[in-house]
């Protein structure tokens, strides 16, 4: 006992002096070289080494190059930021760094038109984007009334619905396809950033078009998710003095060298278990198990807590990354993941997994029908609410995100890959509407070591599980996801 007590404060004070040796962006005399030129030059230097591996040589560059002249030269804040986005979304799409061009040069292979060119269509059809969206929303502040104001989530699905209809329709053959696919393609990486800003038209004070038309896909997020939530937000949390900005750009450091640690791991774990230790991935063991030789137990179920942390740990970088550089330009947005491992509840852990999905899901899912259905049932209401967004809302997003899917298989085809997808959001909703009901009556996890334990392992062997079932890829239905499951507990 008393060379427990002894070595206790010691431990203690190891972990005392690591945190204070990390937390760069708490102590005055490195906030105060952060502010200075050289501070400010070692700064953009470690973040472009950050993102390098990520992003690639120049849009690394024009990345820092605009977050740092944005956060510096507030006065043309707007104009930087514009630019920026801009050059990235024009560049990424015509030197083929997104899957727009991809996806374009699959249809019209197709419909055998080898004489278009894809990244031509791609960037023709991404400018008429950009020269009629500041109109539409000026339109939208002239009429809030009208069904894309009040309702612009679900107008914008129907409408893409209805193009992706008429797009693959038997009359539709050859240049306009081609075409219509292409605008498709063009518009749906953005179909999830329009609401918030046509959210912002309707507000007392909409913010200036030209930030409007910044933060429309930000240089900071290239992704099919906003890691902003809108104009709104982003004015919330920008630092407005020179001690909160060098705060943030000093989180911004810490977060984004931590995602490369992210990173390291992630490839560390895809070499031992892949390469040294031959275990396959998701797809290849229900391969495996549908050839009639099923790997033992023990495989299967290293095979899937492997691939459920590699996919943790991917979405944890990412959301780093497109964090880390917006709080460069100095908006000090909460983390995009956040001790996902530390969830007590299935709420907890859908509130922590993927901080920026989950409030999309809120804002545009939950909330609307949160104050429109069983208003006399407050239960039922929240479990339906929290349904719609981790259910409804979670399978929509998900399924338009792979919309080439629709133009080279067909609707019905790719409604039918889909099954297994659908399958784990009406799971996983169900799950998250229960644990919120029983947050909302006051029902808490125990706190002891035993609870705490129990809530792990209940939440990560859901969620572990479930994986089976979300792993990203649509070649096997759910019948033979479900035997695979099926066998990890011993019924073949």
């Amino acid at each position: 006992m008393t060379q427990v007590a002894a070595t206790a404060p010691q431990s203690a004070s190891a972990a005392s002096r690591w945190r204070h040796f990390l937390a760069i962006d708490e102590r005055e005399a490195i906030i105060a070289f952060a502010q200075t030129a050289y501070g400010r030059g070692l700064i953009a230097l470690l973040v472009l080494l950050a993102v390098w591996p990520h992003f690639g040589g120049w849009a690394s560059i024009v990345a820092v190059a605009a977050a740092m002249a944005a956060s510096l030269k507030t006065a043309w804040r707007n104009q930087i930021l514009c630019a920026a986005t801009w050059l990235t979304a024009f560049a990424a799409t015509w030197l083929g760094e997104n899957d727009t061009a991809d996806n374009i040069a699959s249809v019209l292979a197709q419909e055998q038109l080898p004489q278009l060119s894809a990244a031509l269509l791609a960037t023709g059809f991404l400018a008429l984007l950009v020269v009629t969206a500041s109109p539409m929303f000026y339109w939208i502040r002239s009429a809030p009334q009208s069904l894309l104001a009040k309702r612009p989530l679900v107008t914008l699905l129907l409408l893409e619905t209805a193009a992706c209809l008429v797009a693959n329709l038997d009359v539709m053959q050859g240049r306009p396809r081609a075409a219509l696919w292409s605008a498709i393609f063009v518009f749906t990486p953005y179909l999830w950033f329009l609401p918030y800003a046509i959210v912002d038209q309707r507000s007392r004070t909409p913010s200036p078009m030209l930030f409007q038309m910044a933060i429309l896909r930000p240089f900071w997020s290239p992704s099919y998710l906003s890691f902003n939530k809108g104009a709104a937000f982003l004015n919330k949390h920008l630092a407005k003095t020179p001690n909160d900005l060098a705060v943030t750009q000093l989180k911004a450091v810490k977060l984004l060298l931590w995602a490369n640690v992210l990173y390291a791991i992630r490839r560390t774990l895809g070499f031992i278990f892949g390469e040294q230790l031959n275990i396959p991935a998701v797809g290849e063991a229900i391969d495996a198990l549908s050839a009639g030789h099923p790997y033992p137990a023990l495989i299967g179920w290293t095979v899937i807590i492997v691939s459920t942390a590699k996919l943790s740990l991917q979405i944890a970088l990412w959301a780093h990354l497109f964090v880390g550089i917006a709080r460069l330009a100095g908006y000090r947005l909460p983390r995009g993941s956040w001790r996902p491992l530390g969830s007590r509840t299935l709420m907890d852990y859908f509130n922590r997994f993927h901080y920026y999905f989950k409030e999309f899901l809120v804002d545009f899912f939950f909330v609307p029908t949160f104050f429109k259905v069983f208003r006399g049932h407050p239960r039922l209401r929240m479990f339906f609410a929290t349904f719609m967004a981790a259910g409804v809302g979670n399978a929509l997003w998900h399924f338009f995100r792979d919309i080439d899917l629709i133009a080279t298989q067909g609707m019905a085809a790719a409604l039918a890959s889909y099954t297994s997808y659908a399958f784990y959001c009406v799971v996983l909703a169900t799950g998250v509407g229960l644990s919120q009901v029983r947050a909302n009556l006051g029902k808490r996890p125990s706190a002891t070591m035993i609870g705490r334990v129990y809530s792990f392992f209940f939440v990560w062997s859901f969620v572990v599980c479930m994986h089976i079932f979300s792993d990203g890829s649509r070649n096997h239905p759910l019948g033979e996801r479900l035997s695979f499951l099926a066998s990890l507990f011993g019924v073949y």
